[in-house]
């Protein structure tokens, strides 16, 4: 897997982007790092400038991602945070769950959906699925018209399908089919290492339902609101994001998030 690093501290950071991006979904943290951290933003198996997985499946996908983080550590035997945006949140709890705390301290999952929604399984059809996808995500007056109707999900001018003009669309549906195998949270019941789940504030309303769920079956999760921010949270809400990644404390919660 390819990784750009930012920072050049001991404490490492090893960061999995979301659902049509790459890398570069973590480019504003690049300010942020602290002189003691270097952060190592990835793209996953098949996305940017990383070589497709041996296989498309849940495990193939978390073999490489768990290869890559065990490359990273070399003779440091130091555990590492893992940092998931979106989807990438799921494949960072299914490394954290197969490497254990020896390689892992942390997890910190952004804005990460617990089940992939109804509108997107449609784009997973064996019949309508590759005309939906198209028209919503590979046509340029489709991604437009998508990012107008989502304005009540994302803050100011951020676009949440700009990042699919360059994607590979093949690649892209892949990953839904992926994320739709995972199933359900149950699979990370028992899953003991400290996490924090930090959401936009103007996030898709499955998002807010899937908090719920991710405390359900880790009961140890800190959850952090993010003010003012949609479902591009790393892009909208950079310095509250770093305050969450880069302290073992987190971010600030409000009172309805710990109860």
């Amino acid at each position: 897997m390819f990784a750009e690093r930012y920072g050049a501290g001991r404490e490492v950071y090893f960061g999995l982007h979301g659902w049509g991006g790459d890398r570069r979904t973590f480019a504003p943290l690049a300010a942020h790092v602290p002189a003691c951290a270097s952060f190592h933003s990835a793209d996953l198996p098949g996305c940017g400038q990383s070589s497709a997985p041996r296989e498309w499946t849940v495990e193939g996908v978390t073999e490489e991602v768990a290869g890559a983080i065990q490359k990273l550590r070399g003779t440091d035997m130091r555990p590492l945070t893992l940092v998931g945006n979106c989807g990438g949140a799921v494949f960072a709890l299914l490394a954290a769950q197969k490497l254990g705390a020896e390689a892992v301290g942390r997890v910190v999952m952004i804005d990460p959906f617990a089940y992939l929604p109804r509108y997107f399984r449609v784009f997973t059809s064996a019949t309508v699925g590759r005309h939906a996808y198209n028209t919503t995500f590979a046509n340029p007056v489709g991604r437009w018209i998508t990012n107008q109707s989502l304005r009540g999900r994302r803050a100011g001018a951020s676009d949440l399908t700009g990042s699919f003009a360059e994607t590979d669309h093949e690649v892209s549906r892949r990953y839904l089919s992926i994320f739709d195998e995972v199933g359900g949270v149950e699979r990370f019941r028992g899953y003991a290492g400290p996490v924090d789940i930090a959401h936009g504030e103007r996030s898709f309303g499955a998002v807010k339902k899937s908090l719920a769920l991710w405390r359900e079956v880790l009961p140890q999760a800190r959850t952090t609101a993010l003010a003012g921010a949609g479902h591009l949270p790393v892009a909208e809400a950079t310095a509250q994001v770093a305050a969450v990644v880069f302290s073992a404390g987190g971010g600030t919660r409000t009172e309805s998030e710990t109860n």
